[in-house]
């Protein structure tokens, strides 16, 4: 298939990109944001210790949190997991019966509210909205799959700064046109992501490469099949890919803004529902698949295939019910920013972007801007931190500890080398996952 190229358009996109700037700045989670779910992880561990038949479990935080991709409003997925679990898989039963247990343990404590258990979803859950801090909670119980997605999910992401912007924007865009809950027949967050990655594999030059370049095989069989692969094997084998790649750069690197990567992202996508009657989009391979061609994926005969790179046939889109709604919202999107006077009217192009509160927030706080370098520092300013629980600091750092890597930098007294420790400190974090946890993607919207 032809893909688009940049080069061949040039458009003034000045508007446009102080718009997702401004957006950025206001999805984008603060320290204070971090810290609240960190203590939301503690209370909820507090209250797993008081269960007896859990004795020995660990509480992992996944999902979009531990790769980075997670928004102010983005909920908290945890991974209960229970001792000795990679050598005896627990039956959808064992996990029902564990999470009716957290959902008796969290009543009692008062530690959340607002609990729907869910025993019939694909994967088990146990949904709340912790009580002190107001962050809602996906529970599920040895979620090994979701954690290892999110691991390469999380190094992609360090690939290249722009992805983690582009899964941002394309979320809260999607949500503005009601097209990202799976429960409506709609796409859920992994899928958005996938098409994020498709994209960038698929512009010219590329910007990513085809993910078994980075993982060959599919890595959530790996974890369960006979032959045991651990969860650190897998890390490594990522790790030394991606430093391959990254070394290996072509000389002409893709240098598009994300006002243009965001146009060409709806421009390809806008023809979605025509193409996906014969074509699979696969970040596999980094390119689209005939179904006809492939017996596996003719067999499904879905809305839509949106291959599940790490475990390979699954459709990551597979409750998608109404792509007409979806293809038509690609469509619009691009139709309208392919119009001058749309690309230079910020009102308009915030209603198209963000769902109303964010628009509202945004338009409020326009007459504040006056010059670029204001804006850049809005930008990247943080709300900073809060006080609004006992020892805090000590919470956010105690996890901080428990999820560092062994590996040390040089010893220094300076401020500046400091606070590299500390942000590294936060990427190790996410890199690395709770004890180790290679963090994950099975999304809890994912029903």
């Amino acid at each position: 298939m032809e893909y688009y190229n940049m080069s061949t358009r040039r458009v003034s996109y000045d508007v446009l990109d102080i718009c997702l700037k401004d957006i950025l700045s206001t999805i984008k989670p603060s320290s204070d944001d971090e810290r609240k779910r960190m203590h939301a992880i503690s209370e909820l561990e507090t209250c797993i210790r008081s269960i007896v038949i859990l004795k020995g479990a660990a509480v992992k935080p996944f999902g979009s949190f531990v790769s980075n991709l997670y928004t102010r409003w983005g909920d908290l997925d945890i991974s209960i997991e229970l001792p000795d679990s990679s050598q005896t898989p627990l039956s959808r039963k064992g996990k029902q019966h564990v999470l009716r247990n957290i959902m008796r343990a969290l009543q009692r404590t008062g530690v959340a509210h607002s609990l729907q258990f869910i025993p019939l979803a694909r994967v088990p859950l146990l949904i709340c909205k912790s009580t002190y801090d107001g962050i809602s909670c996906d529970i599920s119980v040895n979620n090994r799959a979701g954690r290892v997605k999110s691991k390469i999910l999380h190094w992609i992401s360090d690939i290249d700064t722009r992805f983690r912007d582009m899964v941002l924007l394309t979320k809260e865009w999607a949500k503005a046109q009601d097209i990202n809950d799976p429960k409506s027949g709609t796409l859920n967050s992994y899928s958005l992501c996938l098409l994020v990655i498709f994209h960038f594999q698929t512009c010219e030059p590329p910007i990513l490469p085809p993910l078994k370049k980075i993982y060959e095989g599919n890595a959530v069989d790996d974890i369960r099949g006979f032959e045991y692969i651990t969860e650190r094997h897998i890390a490594d084998i990522c790790a030394a890919n991606i430093r391959r790649y990254k070394s290996q750069y072509p000389i002409q690197r893709n240098r598009s803004s994300l006002s243009e990567l965001l146009m060409s992202f709806f421009d390809k996508f806008s023809q979605i529902g025509t193409l996906s009657l014969e074509y699979a989009i696969s970040t596999y391979t980094g390119g689209w698949q005939r179904i006809n061609r492939n017996p596996v994926l003719l067999g499904q005969l879905p809305s839509i295939m949106i291959e599940d790179p790490f475990e390979r046939p699954e459709n990551a889109a597979r409750s998608v019910g109404f792509l007409g709604k979806i293809s038509d919202a690609f469509r619009d999107a691009y139709h309208k920013l392919s119009s001058r006077s749309m690309l230079s009217n910020r009102n308009a192009l915030l209603a198209l972007l963000t769902r109303p509160s964010i628009s509202t927030q945004l338009n409020a706080r326009a007459p504040e801007r006056s010059t670029p370098k204001q804006i850049n520092h809005q930008h990247y300013r943080h709300t900073g931190t809060a006080n609004r629980f006992k020892n805090s600091e000590q919470i956010h750092e105690r996890f901080r500890s428990a999820l560092r890597l062994e590996q040390q930098g040089p010893s220094s007294s300076t401020a500046g080398y400091r606070e590299e420790r500390r942000k590294s400190r936060v990427n190790n974090y996410r890199g690395q996952g709770y004890e180790i946890g290679y963090c994950g993607v099975a999304f809890a919207d994912d029903l």
